[in-house]
């Protein structure tokens, strides 16, 4: 009878392990799920992978007898009422040779908006070698009604790009832009004309 008895409890205790290892398992996918995003981009930024450039603060000391074409490709999320597009679709610098370009954006609403540039290079492999020293894509953007806005970008193609199986015989890449809208800075409430005064007590 005691054996029998004890049978339940043991029963009951394990069913009680296998659930907090579900809830654990659960607990934990959803935390590497929070934290993939940020590595990803991380991993991106440093390997170049998925075509996302690479960012520097010096230009090139070597510039090859070799050119590449670089086209641009300008989009706007919905959210933004803005005209965004490059003054020129095309270029085509010598490789290693520092080069700058330049985006305009204009606000077409009646209000101020705020956005964000994400970028890529295509073809994927290419991400690699494309080097930014300085770009508007680096901050956020704020326009007023109206305004228009020319952007630069400076940039360079590594000439390591020539020496690379994957990108020896890339002769064309394509720097896409898309502008996202972001939330701007809060409005601080006025208390003007119901301002309350408070006493302090002794």
């Amino acid at each position: 009878m005691s054996e029998k008895a004890a049978a339940p409890r043991k029963e009951g205790r394990n069913n009680g392990a296998v659930v907090m290892m579900c809830l654990s398992f659960v607990f934990g996918m959803g935390a590497m799920s929070y934290a993939a995003v940020p590595l990803y981009r991380i991993f991106c930024q440093v390997t170049g992978y998925n075509g996302t450039t690479q960012r520097v603060e010096q230009m090139s000391s070597v510039v090859l007898d070799r050119k590449m074409r670089v086209t641009f490709d300008a989009n706007v999320a919905p959210g933004l009422q803005w005209n965004f597009k490059p003054v020129e679709r095309e270029v085509n610098p010598k490789i290693g040779e520092t080069i700058q370009v330049n985006f305009v954006a204009e606000n077409r609403s009646t209000e101020t908006q705020r956005g964000q540039a994400v970028f890529n290079v295509t073809p994927g492999e290419a991400g690699a070698y494309f080097n930014k020293v300085q770009c508007f894509c680096f901050t956020e953007t704020d326009l007023k009604p109206g305004e228009k806005l020319e952007m630069p970008v400076v940039f360079y193609i590594d000439p390591e790009i020539v020496k690379a199986v994957e990108s020896k015989d890339i002769h064309t890449v394509t720097l896409s832009y898309t502008f996202y809208p972001k939330e701007g800075p809060k409005p601080v409430a006025s208390n003007e004309g119901g301002t309350v005064k408070i006493e302090k007590k002794l």
